[in-house]
């Protein structure tokens, strides 16, 4: 299954909680969308959280973040990776 990269923006000060939380309620869902969201970032300073899932296209990966009320500001393929 593809791979892809997405990115949250505007997260300024995202806790640990928070950032467990979110990914939490991808996790809830995600098999909705034949989705699975393997891992999840947080750079607070930035504002930035970043996320690695597993899922047929990015706009399945959207749909579920949407949902989970967290809409990604971009989905980006990963076609190689070592």
């Amino acid at each position: 299954m593809p791979k892809f990269m997405d990115v949250h923006h505007g997260m300024a000060g995202i806790t640990a909680e928070q950032l467990m939380e979110a990914h939490n309620a991808d996790l809830a869902i995600e098999k909705d969308e034949n989705v699975h969201f393997e891992s999840a970032w947080a750079d607070p300073e930035a504002g930035v959280v970043y996320c690695l899932s597993d899922a047929p296209s990015a706009e399945a990966v959207q749909r579920i973040h949407e949902r989970a009320g967290h809409r990604a500001d971009e989905v980006h393929p990963v076609p190689l990776s070592v």
